[in-house]
């Protein structure tokens, strides 16, 4: 409850504006005025009389709903935004870029991220990350991949070279990176079967321009040898085709960009696996590219080299991931999963490949918005702010301080007190994980509010 004083001092106008009327604001919007008066400054008295206490009328019941909306609207949170970077799981090359090669088994803070991230992409061994809307890396590389014009690696995360502004997206592969830059795709690192898309098969240290996505990107994913992205609502594929993964009908690899059959349009997520892919076209899961484990979820275990319909996903999924060969989406909040599940990281309390997807812990799983898969481990991020993981912990790669035995059902992992998930990240045959995490800010006193609105509406009474 505010003092006394604090009340003299402080009044909140909220006044119905003829501005606001037929403006774009629209009709009924109110405008809050803070006004401060000074002790001792001459206030102007009015004419109007004082009513007696018959005169006066309680408050209807539209001036308490307008109060409790005020004091309401006042109380939520304001958003929290990603603004640092953590890691954990597998050190050997210097991917949690903690400045060790030391395995963690809990998360720990990336040197030099901890303010302004927006994206992390984990690689096979690298990791990457844009903060200020530049490109940072870090890890193996022994194929360019960090994108700073060396091969050598780095235990805390560099600059990549031409990627200081702009940049909007990353992602990881075996041995190659990929970025977009005001909306036109760059690749580095290995391109021996032509996964940079430049139209060679020339490895590259520093970033380049990916042959005919120049503008309208809007993702991009690494598989183990080939690359995604979406440009314009469609698909397209580029490198390691054994297996069908480009998706175009053929097994030929590519070393530029090629449209992946019936998926030209309507396109909002992407994944790349080890040798196959995933897509989300108007709400549907598709797959296609190698299915020795049934990662493709069409209950068989054929490869296909365009892509076909997920199982139970043909509508209400809002994203996807690839592991090495098992697949994870979301789908109306719940989390399913398919494919190989040999150290339990599909979440289902076995370890029995699946051919179509399962629904994960429908209990706890039912307010997820993004999801991540491994090589043998997932996670799930909650809407709350938490992580659920699951699967493979041999490096502790689960983040829940041990490195010991695998957990065939979701596990609960909790940010650090006053901060949330905000994003997470890993890679087809890494055994790490990055995340983006964002202090909680404090609400905004709804008593405060309610106390100066029921003044105001008391103070319009007196003069009505």
């Amino acid at each position: 409850m505010p003092s006394g004083d604090t009340v003299r001092r402080l009044r909140i106008l909220a006044l119905q504006t003829p501005a606001a009327q037929g403006s774009g604001a629209g009709e009924g919007t109110r405008v809050l005025r803070t006004q401060h008066f000074r002790k001792g400054a001459t206030m102007m008295t009015s004419t109007h009389k004082k009513p007696n206490a018959a005169q006066r009328r309680p408050l209807s019941a539209r001036w308490l709903a307008r109060i409790a909306l005020l004091a309401a609207v006042a109380s939520v949170p304001q958003a929290a935004h990603a603004a640092l970077a953590e890691a954990w799981g597998a050190n050997g090359d210097g991917e949690l870029g903690n400045g060790t090669t030391t395995n963690s088994s809990v998360p720990t803070a990336v040197t030099g991220l901890s303010s302004g991230v927006t994206a992390i992409a984990a690689g096979s061994g690298q990791s990457l990350a844009v903060q200020n809307g530049g490109v940072y890396a870090w890890g193996y590389n022994d194929y360019g991949q960090l994108g700073n014009g060396t091969t050598t690696n780095s235990s805390v995360p560099i600059a990549v070279t031409g990627l200081s502004s702009g940049a909007t997206a990353i992602a990881g592969g075996y041995s190659h990176s990929l970025a977009i830059q005001n909306g036109g795709a760059y690749a580095w690192g290995d391109n021996n079967y032509g996964q940079l898309g430049n139209g060679t098969t020339t490895n590259s240290p520093t970033p380049v321009a990916v042959t005919g996505l120049s503008s309208g990107v809007t993702a991009v994913a690494g598989g183990n040898s080939h690359s995604l992205a979406v440009q314009t609502g469609g698909v397209y594929a580029w490198g390691y085709n054994s297996t069908g993964q480009l998706g175009n009908g053929t097994t030929n690899n590519s070393s530029t960009p090629v449209v992946v059959t019936g998926l030209s349009s309507g396109v909002t997520a992407i994944a790349a696996g080890y040798a196959y892919s995933l897509a989300v076209q108007n709400g549907g899961a598709y797959a296609w590219g190698f299915n020795q484990f049934g990662n493709l979820g069409n209950g068989t275990t054929n490869t296909s080299t365009t892509p076909v319909a997920v199982t139970g996903l043909s509508s209400g999924v809002t994203a996807i991931s690839a592991g090495y060969g098992h697949g994870i989406a979301v789908q109306n909040g719940g989390v399913y999963a398919w494919g190989e599940n040999d150290y339990g990281q599909l979440g289902d309390g076995t370890t029995n490949n699946s051919l179509t997807p399962e629904r994960i812990d429908a209990t706890d799983l039912h307010n997820i918005i993004a999801v991540a898969a491994g090589y043998e481990s997932s996670y799930a991020l909650s809407s709350d702010g938490s992580l659920w993981v699951w699967g493979d912990n041999g490096d502790g790669e689960l983040g829940l301080g041990s490195s010991t035995g695998d957990y065939l059902t979701p596990q609960h992992l909790l940010p650090p007190s006053g901060y949330v998930f905000t994003s997470i990240s890993t890679e087809i045959e890494s055994d790490d994980a990055l995340a983006t995490l964002a202090a909680v800010p404090e609400p905004r006193s709804a008593g405060l509010v309610a106390v100066a609105g029921g003044l105001l509406l008391l103070g319009r009474r007196r003069r009505a």
